[in-house]
């Protein structure tokens, strides 16, 4: 039987890459998604060209009632889980005195408890076999100061320490957890800034050029190896040294 991963948010960028990554290394995967199911079911098709099973499901992460029934049906249609990538996030960028209490919940609903009620409805499931991993999709902005972002910045923060705490918890149950702090990454949302804008970003990232999604995905397909199998609660970043 193939391993069996499930990624959130998978329609598109990252989540994308990881869920195409992961079923071209025999993983048979479920995409999740929360609006674009036309989106999501092109990536299905994609994956599925490598003769491996792939399921598209609906789900809001943000709501427990979604999460436990989007776990049900992966173990149902797949058999099992053995990888869950927590990608699923909301970007909703403003000044400290800007700040929308509506954007805020959103934020902290989909960013911090989306990322607890998978990661708890995994480990349900990773229990019985006394083995797993969860990878979480962390970012750069937990790492640096970038202004407008505090909300974002505080969400991915909570995540990093997340992955700390659950890794300790979870390692004697054979349940591996790490997390990904990508940078600047070439996906939709980036191609749509105005050049000169991106010109700008690129500028203060020392290996000059932007991530690809496929470096990303790559970095998630060996964390989710057994190549990593010493590595837990790591927050692995990848931002060409934006950071440094």
């Amino acid at each position: 039987m193939n391993k069996v991963a499930l990624v959130t948010g998978a329609s598109r960028g990252i989540g994308r890459g990881c869920a195409i990554k992961l079923g071209s290394l025999g993983y048979d995967v479920a995409v999740n998604y929360n609006s674009n199911e036309e989106e999501a079911n092109k990536v299905v098709a994609e994956i599925k060209k490598f003769g491996v099973n792939a399921i598209a499901i609906k789900a809001n992460v943000g709501d427990r009632a979604d999460v436990n029934a989007m776990f049900r049906t992966v173990v149902k249609e797949l058999g099992q889980l053995d990888v869950l990538v927590n990608n699923a996030g909301v970007v909703d960028d403003a000044f400290l005195l800007m700040l929308n209490p509506d954007s805020l919940d959103r934020s902290l609903n989909i960013n911090v408890k989306g990322y607890f009620y998978c990661a708890q409805q995994a480990t349900l499931k990773m229990f019985k076999a006394k083995k797993g991993v969860i990878i979480n999709v962390s970012s750069v902005s937990s790492k640096m100061a970038l202004a407008g972002q505090s909300v974002y910045a505080a969400t991915k923060g909570a995540i990093n320490s997340m992955t700390a705490t659950l890794a300790a918890e979870l390692a004697p149950y054979g349940i591996r957890v790490n997390a990904i702090a990508p940078g600047f990454i070439a996906t939709d949302m980036v191609a749509k800034l105005p050049e000169d804008k991106k010109a700008e970003y690129i500028k203060q990232i020392p290996l000059g050029r932007l991530g690809a999604v496929e470096e990303i995905a790559d970095l998630v397909a060996f964390l989710a190896s057994d190549s990593a199998a010493y590595i837990t609660g790591q927050v692995v970043v990848i931002d060409g040294g934006l950071s440094l």
